[in-house]
């Protein structure tokens, strides 16, 4: 089912599961599903969802379905279903032959939905969503009957069918289950079931214009497909109740167990399907795979290893309580899978040019470098270095502060696996700025040695002028500039707190010659400067670099202050 690799810990819902095979509640069989709606990509909260209910399957050896709910054609589309499948797959799970669509039933919900007015359980009602509302009361008082409540089962049957056929406007009238308007759960005052409404299905066409509500929908499809524990967000625990009144009240062939668990809240993004659409369609982002969204398509483009996403989905757990889970902690997920895999690399981002007057004009080295020292196995290769080279502009200043380790004037610095340089002369234009360093070399000093074994503080990575590539980098940051946006005034648009600076992009960078023939999807660790992932718009004539995250890794830094506590 998975080629992913996988790490059961102990949680509520495995407990629940163990004992259910030990008591044979469902013959020895575990089934469960990700029934995902086709209304927008797949963000890292789903991806939770799809970690726990393949790993489930996984690690009872049971089975795990592929479901979506698609019973709302109006915000569904094609381009979700595929993008979805890419997301499964990408994350290293496999439902196998098991795909199925809410849709596939629409003929069987039909026949369950007339079954429960034949038996006086459900009724049409001619109330407006406004007047619905109104009648439904609040917490503290109950709700009041629809005057439509007491037709009789044959009226019932007939306005069904001719909702079925057509004849009525969308909103005219709903589908109701006939439950209890006094019920101190919402849910229970008589739910609506169907609705009117006249838009073409993706999959279905024209050949229904009334569809299932996903709560009376829910049971019934994850009964027929043989569920046997139907894992939901703790959103859903308040209508567990009417799941389980509609699966008591038709001949289903088995009653699949609901449980509810905390859905996974991370901070300074957003995690809402209609506002990560909102942002797409008003082009605030460039699109569903934007790096700075928490799309999982974005996350894949920003550098994302499916590894660190399984890591970070284990890492946070399963919980019966809303929490927010630090950013920090999905970013020292990725730096703890990328030390060990992603190759070093040289690339100055902001480059500042360094001519080293004593070394031979015309002469190029090639220098050993090792490509991870965290991995043996992966070898060195070549570095052309030239009496020309560039160093970042950070890594100079002409009036240094105190512990300032890099270049300065008469001080001198290695340069990462070549030679100790120290800077002679300050070069400027005429408006003052620094546009160039002239330098002398070690030549005893190549690898870091020296004849008399002195020692510097300061190295800095490079990139020789005659050898280097252009590039283009994109540094990403949070999307949000605080927090969490839906705890401040709820009079406030979410998009007040788009963090301005959450991209810079930078040109004219110069990387390594090795970096031009790097396609798309691979990742490197740039010296001194973070994690980064080659672009889908990179070309080997203008590579694009992502940074996926920085080198800094805050959550090891918080996890180690709590623990000196």
């Amino acid at each position: 089912m998975s080629n992913a690799e996988f790490t059961p810990t102990p949680n509520f819902i495995k407990a629940i599961i163990a004992n259910d095979l030990e008591t044979n509640k469902y013959g020895g069989r575990v089934h469960t599903r990700f029934p995902p709606e086709p209304n927008g990509y797949l963000h890292i909260g789903h991806a939770k969802s799809i970690c726990l209910n393949f790993g489930l399957a996984l690690e009872f050896k049971g089975r795990c379905n592929l479901r979506f709910d698609d019973t709302n054609p109006s915000k569904e589309d094609v381009e979700y279903v595929e993008s979805i499948k890419t997301d499964v797959r990408w994350l290293g799970f496999d439902w196998e032959d098991r795909e199925y669509y809410a849709s596939d039933y629409f003929p069987q919900l039909y026949e369950f939905a007339l079954r429960l007015i034949r038996k006086g359980k459900a009724y049409v009602d001619d109330l407006s969503a406004e007047k619905i509302r109104e009648y439904r009361g609040t917490l503290t008082e109950p709700g009041k009957e629809s005057p439509y409540r007491n037709r009789s089962p044959e009226e019932n049957l007939a306005l069904f069918e001719r909702m079925r056929s057509g004849e009525f406007p969308d909103g005219s009238r709903v589908l109701r289950a006939k439950i209890d308007m006094a019920s101190p759960n919402l849910n229970l005052r008589d739910p609506v079931m169907y609705r009117i409404l006249h838009a073409e299905h993706h999959r279905t066409g024209n050949a229904w214009c009334i569809y299932p509500m996903y709560d009376f929908a829910h049971g019934q499809c994850d009964s027929i497909e043989g569920i046997t524990h139907s894992i939901c967000t703790l959103e859903f625990e308040d209508h567990r109740p009417f799941y389980d009144w509609v699966l008591d009240n038709l001949p289903v062939p088995c009653h699949p167990q609901q449980i509810e668990f905390a859905r996974l809240n991370l901070n300074y993004t957003v995690m809402s399907k209609r506002k990560l659409l909102e942002l797409v369609d008003k082009a605030y982002v460039r699109g569903w795979d934007d790096p700075r969204l928490p799309t999982l398509a974005g996350l894949r483009r920003r550098g994302f290893t499916p590894e660190a996403i399984r890591a970070f989905a284990e890492t946070v757990g399963v919980a019966k309580r809303e929490s927010m889970v630090d950013m920090a902690l999905l970013e020292h997920c990725l730096r703890e899978d990328l030390n060990r895999r992603a190759q070093r690399v040289m690339a100055v981002l902001r480059p500042l040019k360094v001519v080293i007057t004593n070394y031979p004009e015309g002469r190029v080295e090639e220098m050993d470098a090792e490509n991870n020292p965290e991995d043996p196995g992966a070898g060195t290769r070549k570095l052309p270095f030239s009496r020309e080279i560039f160093i970042e502009q950070d890594d100079f200043r002409e009036d240094p502060p105190r512990k300032f380790f890099r270049l300065s004037p008469g001080r001198e610095i290695r340069l990462k696996h070549a030679y100790y340089i120290r800077c002679d002369e300050v070069v400027k234009d005429a408006q003052g700025r620094i546009v160039e360093l002239r330098c002398s070399y070690d030549p005893e000093s190549r690898g870091g040695g020296t004849r008399d074994n002195r020692k510097v503080q300061g190295t800095s990575h490079w990139v020789s002028v005659a050898h280097a590539v252009n590039a283009e980098v994109r540094l990403y940051d949070k999307l949000l500039s605080v927090p969490d946006a839906a705890a401040e005034k709820e009079e406030k648009d979410f998009k007040e707190y788009l963090n301005p600076g959450s991209l810079e992009i930078l040109k004219g960078c110069k990387v390594e010659p090795s970096l031009a023939a790097a396609g798309p999807g691979r990742f490197f660790q740039f010296l001194r400067q973070g994690y980064f992932c080659v672009d889908a718009d990179s070309t080997p004539e203008k590579p694009v670099f992502n940074r996926s995250v920085t080198l800094r890794d805050s959550w090891a830094k918080i996890e180690k202050a709590q623990q000196d506590k």
